[in-house]
């Protein structure tokens, strides 16, 4: 037998017909439907910052992403002396999206720039840096979120919001008063209540008689899901005797410089989330001070839980960015029996339809963001002139964040699914990125109420706050005559909401029809032709199967891809 010449054996392992890497990109620049967005929505002034995380998003922390979820967090309970410390320790890459994040403010834009947009610009930042890792960005929502709760307390807001706001990042395991920034958590669920939040046993005890405003309380019990508990603060529902559920808010220090009888008890294993640290703690007479008034700790509260709702749709909105960006790169790239993946027609209706799916996320995370800029009363300003316009966001924002949180979250995972599909073996392997992508999907549809709990807050909403139907009904009523299949959409809508038979059943059609009508009637006014005929020709007159890539024939597929397909320079 003869051997063959040398260096022949090797050439067994040419890599042909694989895509160039995803990276050194603008992931900002690249996004179409959210560049125009920004603009269109009123925080065009920060596209400047946007482009440049956008850069720091396709480029570094991609790697960041793939380090810090690989080193998932450590629980420390004590040193090695036996003291307890009650200590998270993350690798490196986590910090770097951290600091990445907060010196970009996406924490705490609204909060630092009292300028119109501002809520818009975030979005935009947001949606554009947590595409490639989404375990950070718990974190980073609760602090944005804990402002507007915070304000039922000025005492504490006083003592808070700077160092809350800040653009510095800080890690140190130290009193906040020593430190330059500060992040909040929060802790609501118990095991016994999930989200009943009103079955909480967490009892909290009045310290040394104090009442009124940010009055002291300790605080006992167990939190069954406590988020990031390296925060500094977190807001936590107890119970007072007599009261009810009240908001407090406990630091992991105590003002003395002591640390609070705040206990990390266990780290969960997660699905996905991996990078971010959430766990079971307790709390052994633990300070805590009064957020608003006793007994009225969900009205306090709720602010914060709108504001991480509104999170929940730009995550997931991001995350099918991301998906889209993977799939029409690896189909633009890889070719089988003949051609590209990306000319095979099937394939081109799979892509232009996670496409579409995409884009109407993103101009409903958008325009959801301006109507808490024109609503103002939470450090906006965009509102604050006139009253009327800013009742009118008010209550548009209120029901309309509920019903795309369940419906834009929902689509996520299928989503994901079929864009990991587009890749197939090479999409399951982990260096794709797509299976940390579909692990994540389904958590923004179980933080801040499941689907069947945000479908009776609609219902809730329909039934004791009629102006925000009658706002979200003005807001569909923009693209009246626009097109004849969402003219008739709305109309069964409209008819829907005025029948109360079997709402509780029916609330999941409901609220669908809901987030359908909203997304088509932004995509005809906002859209280019091509993606609004696919949404309404599939999502609206019916002509669509139960999985993606069922669009029909007269779709411009090609033009909708290449919209949609990010480019290497």
């Amino acid at each position: 037998m003869s051997l063959a010449p040398p260096g022949e054996s090797q050439a067994t392992h040419r890599v042909t017909n694989q895509p160039p890497p995803l990276e050194g990109l603008d992931l900002f620049s690249q996004n179409r439907p959210l560049v125009e967005a920004l603009q269109r929505e009123g925080g065009g002034w920060a596209g400047a910052d946007a482009a440049m995380v956008g850069e720091i998003a396709g480029g570094d922390a991609i790697r960041w992403g793939f380090e810090a979820n690989e080193n998932p967090p450590r629980l420390k309970t004590h040193d090695r002396f036996g003291n307890r410390v009650d200590q998270v320790e993350f690798h490196p890459a986590w910090h770097n999206l951290m600091r990445t994040s907060v010196e970009h403010a996406i924490h705490a834009l609204p909060w630092r720039e009292q300028r119109a947009g501002a809520h818009a610009a975030r979005t935009a930042l947001s949606l554009t840096f947590s595409q490639v890792e989404a375990g950070h960005a718990c974190p980073i929502t609760m602090t944005f979120a804990a402002v507007p709760a915070l304000r039922a307390q000025p005492e504490l807001l006083d003592a808070w919001e700077e160092r809350l706001t800040s653009a510095r990042y800080d890690s140190r395991d130290v009193p906040a008063s020593e430190k330059t920034g500060a992040l909040c958590g929060m802790g609501m669920t118990e095991k016994q209540g999930g989200s009943d939040v009103r079955a909480n046993t967490t009892a909290a005890k009045p310290v040394g008689g104090g009442s009124g405003g940010a009055a002291e309380y300790a605080l006992t019990g167990h939190k069954w899901f406590c988020s990031a508990p390296m925060c500094d603060l977190f807001l936590v529902l107890a119970q007072v005797e007599g009261e009810g559920v009240t908001c407090f808010a406990v630091p992991r220090w105590r003002p003395d410089g002591t640390r609070n009888a705040f206990h990390l008890q266990r780290l969960k294993d997660k699905l996905g989330n991996r990078s971010n640290a959430s766990s079971e703690v307790e709390f052994r007479a633990a300070y805590g001070q009064l957020v608003g008034e006793p007994g009225r700790g969900v009205p306090t509260i709720i602010e914060m839980v709108n504001h991480t709702r509104l999170d929940c749709v730009i995550g997931s909105a991001a995350g099918m960015r991301w998906a889209v960006s993977l799939a029409t790169h690896h189909a633009a790239h890889r070719s089988a029996f003949g051609r590209l993946l990306s000319e095979q027609p099937l394939m081109a209706n799979v892509l232009a339809d996670l496409c579409v799916e995409s884009e109407a996320a993103t101009v409903t995370a958008m325009r959801l963001a301006r109507a808490y800029d024109e609503a103002g009363g939470e450090g906006g300003v965009g509102g604050g002139a006139d009253p009327a316009r800013a009742a009118q966001a008010q209550a548009f924002k209120r029901i309309a964040t509920a019903v795309m949180k369940y419906w834009i979250c929902k689509r996520a995972a299928p989503h994901a699914s079929e864009a990991l599909e587009v890749l197939g073996g090479n999409g399951y392997v982990e260096e794709s990125g797509l299976p940390r992508l579909y692990r994540e999907a389904p958590l923004n549809s179980i933080w801040e109420g499941a689907g069947n709990v945000i479908c009776l807050d609609v219902l809730r909403a329909l039934r004791r706050e009629p102006e925000s139907v009658d706002a979200f009904l003005a807001e569909l009523a923009i693209s009246d005559g626009a097109d004849r299949r969402l003219d008739a959409h709305v109309d069964r809508l409209t008819r829907a909401l005025a029948d109360p038979t079997d709402a509780q059943l029916r609330a999941r059609s409901l609220v669908e029809a809901m987030a359908l009508a909203l997304q088509g009637s932004l995509l005809v006014r906002h859209a280019p032709p091509a993606v609004a005929e696919a949404f309404l020709a599939s999502r609206l007159a019916g002509d669509h199967g139960y999985a993606f890539g069922t669009l029909p024939a007269h779709v411009a597929f090609g033009e909708i891809v290449e919209r949609n397909r990010p480019l290497l320079t």
